[in-house]
């Protein structure tokens, strides 16, 4: 779908994860499309290569470094993306993490909150820097990239992985419930095996033949974006995507 075909009018947005995967796929795909680009992740070097794989579109991406498990932080961050970018009409949150050591019995506290912050807290923070804007105007799209995680836990994911997406996928269906009569959708892409960074903190890392078979970031951003492109009448409550 072109960049001239979607009906939304607030052509910005904010995408976390940004610096790999997912995050950067949907950025670098949002901005070809004529979107005005927030990149946020942990590490600046990582946005900035995301701004340079951007090309000629590179001047249509701001990089915004922060921790999004930190409340503090994010509101710093929306309060920066407002002013020099304006309105956001779509947020993306793509960032997550999980941990090697990841099974119930060997789980630390440590590991399980980080997984916590950055999966399910960090989303929320972000939603409630940019739903007012979307409520006041009447418009705009949430999606939040999940994992099939969030629907049937398995020892793969580990617990808090687990725990942490089943509650993104009840932060979207909150907020349908809560804003769709105001105009703002939300949208919960649940994908199994993807070929990204995030595979190398698996407690058995995958080879290449298996790494081959998977699906890859450009596959779920392209997922985001029919999510975004939509007319604004259609909302996809849930997308279940995995390898053929």
């Amino acid at each position: 779908m072109s960049a001239t075909s979607s009906s939304v009018s607030t052509r910005n947005a904010v995408v976390t994860g940004a610096g790999s995967g997912v995050g950067r796929a949907t950025a670098l795909q949002l901005v070809r499309q004529g979107w005005r680009v927030a990149l946020v992740g942990r590490r600046a070097e990582a946005l900035a290569e995301t701004i340079r794989l951007a090309g000629e579109a590179a001047a249509q991406l701001l990089a915004c470094p922060c921790d999004i498990g930190d409340p503090a932080a994010v509101e710093t961050m929306g309060q920066r993306v407002l002013q020099e970018l304006g309105p956001v009409g779509l947020l993306v949150n793509a960032a997550g993490t999980n941990a090697p050591k990841r099974a119930l019995e060997v789980l630390s506290l440590e590991d399980y909150h980080a997984m916590i912050d950055t999966n399910l807290h960090g989303p929320y923070y972000c939603v409630q820097a940019f739903l007012p804007g979307m409520r006041a105007r009447g418009e705009g799209t949430i999606v939040n990239v999940v994992s099939d995680a969030g629907k049937q836990a398995s020892p793969k994911a580990g617990p808090g992985y687990v725990v942490s997406k089943f509650g993104l996928a009840g932060l979207t269906q909150a907020i349908n419930a809560e804003e769709r009569g105001r105009g703002v959708r939300a949208c919960a892409i649940f994908p199994g095996d993807i070929d990204t960074p995030l595979l190398d903190k698996r407690p058995v890392v995958p080879d290449a033949a298996a790494r081959a078979r998977m699906m890859q970031p450009e596959d779920i951003a392209e997922c985001v974006l029919l999510c975004a492109n939509l007319p604004a009448r259609v909302v996809i409550e849930e997308m279940l995507v995995r390898p053929r």
